[in-house]
């Protein structure tokens, strides 16, 4: 009985403290590290602030490891994956619930505006307000606004148009139609008509007039935005695709005749965007789609000829970051520290200039040596706003990216009429955001 009390007494003595240091062990034990998955497609920057850095890649590489060498709050491994734009439903919805599930998007908004919508990106406002706001461009920021909310952190935006090949242009005769400088020019549609014919029967053989694609969803955003040509709208006034409307029927009508006309390199039901600007690059294209990321045109513009996509149309990617919610916070609280981290510095935020910034400060500061800047300003008046918001743009097999190329594919195989392509982009699409309204639902 004694020798019971006696250790009774002794562990009330020494249990207090021992629990103590055991306590005090685990608050001192070392928080755990955080991996980091940053997820791009392949996409070029024509950076003038550092031009080493030539794509996405590179420049999330570089910038998350200098974060990851000053955060204090954690020990953090960045992980950044790239994949081909075609292979983005495999590559980040696909990913989601496995190990490589990104934290953070870098890409165009009309891509990560589906993600959006599918409650999977965190809002931002908790540091885009009230240090950084006033230095963010308001269009590009409201493009990723969604109920008053900022979902999308915009980085630059590139402006799309068409380039043409000068000489080609001299060599076919067609003087009269080259601008002046790097004016961006606008061509009537009968002018169009009379420069495709003129290329299609003057080019050698192995040169063709003007890039067209439906090998893949790579390019159908630029096909939205030959489907202008005639002013059609592409949305009814509810929102809903109207592919119908006589105008928009004009369109596909033009662009299936330019198959049969020779304007196009042969079957471009099989072309990809990147096979035209390849062509183009090789001398074997008079026309092809353009923009301020392309970096390896930069110093030769003006070699070019630069105009509206027929209609006078242009359109305007925005690109930026989702930071997305795997369940994890303390990845969450990485991603947007690392965020917060990016914008602060110039030497990263500088990284945009090039394209067009969405930072204020860092246009003022490079405004002159962004190529084309004065011009494409100007063009913005005819940028059209190519998504109008709808959701389940991109991210799922039913999506509108989805659908919406098999039947351009179709019509440029001369497999159906136009007005047959009409009706099915009619059905396909509008399901596509039937479904995409339904489930669609943002992160609180």
């Amino acid at each position: 009985m004694k020798k019971r009390r006696f250790f009774a007494a002794l562990a009330a003595v020494l249990l207090p403290p021992l629990l103590t240091v055991l306590l005090a062990g685990c608050e001192n034990e070392p928080p755990k590290p955080v991996r980091l998955v940053i997820k791009t497609p392949l996409q070029e920057m024509n950076s003038v602030s550092n031009p080493h850095i030539r794509d996405a890649t590179a420049f999330l590489k570089q910038a998350s490891a200098a974060f990851a060498t000053q955060y204090k709050k954690a020990p953090v491994l960045p992980d950044v994956m790239t994949f081909n734009r075609v292979d983005e439903v495999r590559a980040v919805p696909g990913s989601f619930g496995t190990e490589t599930e990104p934290d953070i998007l870098f890409g165009a908004f009309f891509n990560l505006a589906s993600y959006v919508d599918m409650g999977r990106v965190v809002p931002l406002d908790d540091f885009v307000s009230p240090l950084l706001r006033p230095d963010l461009d308001p269009q590009s920021l409201d493009i990723g606004t969604r109920e008053g909310r900022v979902y999308l952190l915009p980085f630059l935006n590139v402006q799309n148009i068409l380039i043409y090949n000068k000489e080609l242009f001299r060599r076919c005769g067609l003087e009269r139609f080259i601008g002046h400088g790097r004016e961006i020019q606008d061509w009537t549609l009968p002018e169009w008509r009379d420069i495709l014919d003129t290329l299609a029967a003057k080019l050698p053989h192995g040169i063709y007039p003007l890039a067209i694609f439906a090998g893949s969803n790579e390019g159908d955003t630029h096909i939205l935005t030959y489907l202008r040509a005639f002013g059609g709208k592409i949305f009814d006034s509810r929102g809903r695709f109207d592919f119908q409307d006589p105008a928009t029927v004009k369109a596909l009508a033009w662009l299936q005749e330019g198959v049969r006309r020779g304007w196009f390199p042969p079957h471009p039901e099989n072309l990809e965007m990147k096979d035209c600007r390849e062509l183009f690059a090789n001398g074997q294209l008079a026309i092809s789609i353009f923009n301020n990321s392309n970096g390896a045109l930069a110093g030769r513009l003006d070699e070019y000829g630069f105009v509206n996509f027929p209609g006078g149309v242009a359109t305007t990617f925005y690109r930026g970051f989702a930071v997305l919610d795997n369940g994890d916070p303390a990845k969450v609280q990485a991603a947007k520290d690392f965020l917060a981290y990016l914008y602060a510095h110039d030497e990263w935020r500088d990284l945009s200039a090039g394209n067009i910034p969405a930072s204020r400060r860092t246009l003022a500061k490079y405004r002159d040596q962004i190529p084309m800047i004065d011009e494409l300003e100007r063009n913005a008046a005819n940028v059209v706003n190519f998504t109008n918001k709808s959701p389940n743009w991109q991210g799922r097999a039913d999506s509108f990216r989805s659908v919406f190329w098999p039947n351009i594919n179709k019509l440029l195989a001369l497999k159906v009429t136009p007005e047959q392509c009409a009706a099915a982009l009619d059905r396909a699409c509008n399901a596509a955001l039937e479904q995409g309204l339904k489930l669609q639902k943002l992160h609180p």
